[in-house]
C-alpha cells in the first residue's frame, strides 16, 4: 500500500514540475564536461586531508576556485569555513548548498595512487589522517556545482549560497566548530536563506542511486557520562564496600531496557550504548568511583527527551538502592539534533531527484542512527539531506568498506550524479510554481 501511494504521489508531483527540460539538459551537458575536473579535485583533496578546524589547504583551494569564477567569497567563517554567494540575474529565493570539508584520524589502507600519507595532530597526539567519510567528494561536487551555476547566472532565479563547512566530525577538545558555529556566526542570514540542500556519499549504495527519507533521517546524538561513587574497600572484604563496579554493571544492564520497553520502535529506533568504562586499578581493591562514557541516538525530539529522562532515573535510582550515588551528564561533550528533512519540501523536491537519477534509482531509505550536524542548519530553515551512491556497480554492499574505517573507498564515477542533483534542485526549487 505504501509503495502504491508513493508511486501515485511521485507521478502527480512530477507532472506538475516547472523546470524546462532545456535547463536540465544544459546542466547535464556541463556536468559531463567538467566531470574529470571534479574527480581531479576530489583526488587532490583526498591525498591532502585535514582534520576538523584545520582545513587550511582545502579552504584555500575552494576560495581560489570560487573567486576565479566570479563568486563573492568569504573566508574564515567558523574558523576555516568558506561561503560563496552567487546572485542570479532574476529575482527569486535564497538557496543554500552545503558541503563538509574535514577528514578523520584514520590510517588509510587502500591501494590507491592518491591514498593519504598525511599525519596531523589530534588532541595533542600525532595521528594518521584520511578522508574516511567522503567529505572530499562533497567538496569536489559543490565546487563543480558552483562552476555550473555561475555559468548559468542569466537563467538563475534568486541567490545561491555555497557553504563549505569545517569540523562536521566534531571540533577538537576545547574548541567550537562545525555547523553550529556557522549558524551562530550568521551564515543563514544576509541574505536570509529560505531553504538548504545537502548530500552525503555512501560507500554501501551503488553508484547512480539516490536514497532519501522525509522527517527524521539521521539521529540526534547526545554524548553520555555517568559517574558512580561508592565506598572503597579491600577486595577481600567486599561487605565493607559499596562497590561502584557492581552498581555500574547493574546500571548498564538496566539501560538496555529503555530501547526494548520505553521507546515505540514501530515509529523510530533508538540506541543507548556504553562504549567505555573506567574504574579501579588493581584486582584486590574495590574502587571508590567508576566513570562510564556512552552515546544516545534518537530520531525525534520526543524520544530524545524520554530516553535521557529514563537514563537519569535508572542510573540514579539503581545507585541509590545500592547505597551509592550516580551523576548523569547528558548531553556530554557532543549534541547534534535530529537531521530532519522537511516533509513538505521533500515531497516537493522528490521529482527533481527522480528526473536526475531515474525512477528506478531513487529509493526510500531507512532511518539511520548515525548523526550529522547538517541538523543545525535544517533546524533553522527547511532542509533536504539525501544520500548519494558511491559503491562500484555490482559490488556486494556487505563487503564495502564502512565509513570511518581504513578500508573506506568511493567510486569517482558517481560524483556527477551529485553535481546534477544539486544543480537541478536549485533550478527546480526556484522555478516551481507555488
Amino acid at each position: 500500500m505504501r509503495s502504491l501511494f508513493t508511486s501515485i504521489l511521485l507521478i502527480a508531483a512530477t507532472s506538475s514540475f516547472a523546470q524546462p527540460d532545456k535547463i536540465r539538459q544544459t546542466i547535464k551537458t556541463k556536468a559531463d564536461a567538467e566531470d574529470q575536473k571534479v574527480i581531479a579535485w576530489r583526488r587532490d583533496i583526498h591525498e591532502h586531508p585535514e582534520l576538523s578546524n584545520r582545513e587550511v589547504r582545502t579552504s584555500a583551494l575552494i576560495a581560489k576556485h570560487l573567486q576565479s569564477i566570479g563568486i563573492e567569497t568569504k573566508t574564515g567563517v567558523a574558523k576555516t569555513g568558506v561561503v560563496g554567494t552567487l546572485k542570479g540575474n532574476l529575482p527569486g529565493p535564497v538557496i543554500a548548498l552545503r558541503a563538509d570539508m574535514d577528514a578523520l584520524p584514520v590510517l588509510e589502507d587502500n591501494n590507491l595512487p592518491f591514498a593519504s600519507k598525511v599525519k596531523g595532530e589530534y588532541n595533542g597526539k600525532e595521528v594518521p589522517v584520511m578522508h574516511a567519510c567522503g567529505h572530499d567528494t562533497h567538496v569536489a561536487i559543490l565546487m563543480g556545482v558552483a562552476e555550473i551555476l555561475s555559468s548559468m547566472k542569466k537563467e538563475l532565479k534568486g541567490t545561491v549560497k555555497f557553504i563549505f563547512q569545517p569540523a562536521e566530525e566534531g571540533a577538537p577538545v576545547g574548541e567550537d566548530g562545525g555547523a553550529e558555529l556557522m549558524v551562530k556566526e550568521g551564515v543563514l542570514d544576509n541574505p536570509k536563506v529560505d531553504v538548504i540542500f545537502g548530500l552525503h556519499i555512501s560507500s554501501a549504495t551503488e553508484v547512480g542511486t539516490i536514497t532519501y527519507r522525509s522527517a527524521g533521517v539521521l539521529a540526534a546524538v547526545d554524548g553520555l557520562r555517568i559517574t558512580v561513587t561508592g565506598k572503597p574497600s579491600h577486595g577481600a572484604m567486599p561487605w565493607l564496600s559499596v562497590d561502584p563496579i557492581l552498581v555500574s554493571a547493574q546500571i548498564i544492564t538496566s539501560l538496555q531496557s529503555i530501547v526494548s520497553r520505553n521507546v515505540d520502535i514501530t515509529q523510530n529506533p533508538a540506541v543507548v550504548t556504553i562504549g567505555a568504562i573506567q574504574g579501579g586499578n588493581r584486582g584486590n581493591i574495590i574502587s571508590e568511583k567508576v566513570e562510564m562514557l556512552g552515546t544516545v541516538r534518537t530520531l525525534s525530539p520526543g524520544d530524545e527527551t524520554k530516553v535521557i529522562k529514563r537514563i537519569n532515573e535508572i542510573a540514579t535510582l539503581t545507585a541509590q538502592a545500592a547505597g551509592a550515588t550516580a551523576v548523569v551528564e547528558c548531553p556530554y561533550g557532543i549534541h547534534y539534533p535530529v537531521t530532519f528533512n522537511n516533509v513538505e519540501l521533500t515531497n516537493r523536491m522528490l521529482p527533481s531527484l527522480i528526473k536526475t537519477a531515474g525512477q528506478d534509482h531513487v529509493k526510500l531509505m531507512p532511518a539511520v542512527t548515525a548523526s550529522e550536524d547538517f541538523s543545525f542548519f535544517s533546524e533553522k530553515v527547511p532542509g533536504l539531506f539525501f544520500s548519494l551512491g558511491g559503491m562500484p556497480k555490482g559490488q556486494d554492499p556487505a563487503k564495502a568498506g564502512p565509513h570511518h574505517t581504513s578500508q573506506f573507498i568511493i567510486d569517482d564515477s558517481g560524483l556527477k550524479v551529485g553535481v546534477n542533483a544539486l544543480c537541478n534542485l536549485v533550478f527546480d526549487y526556484s522555478n516551481e510554481k507555488k
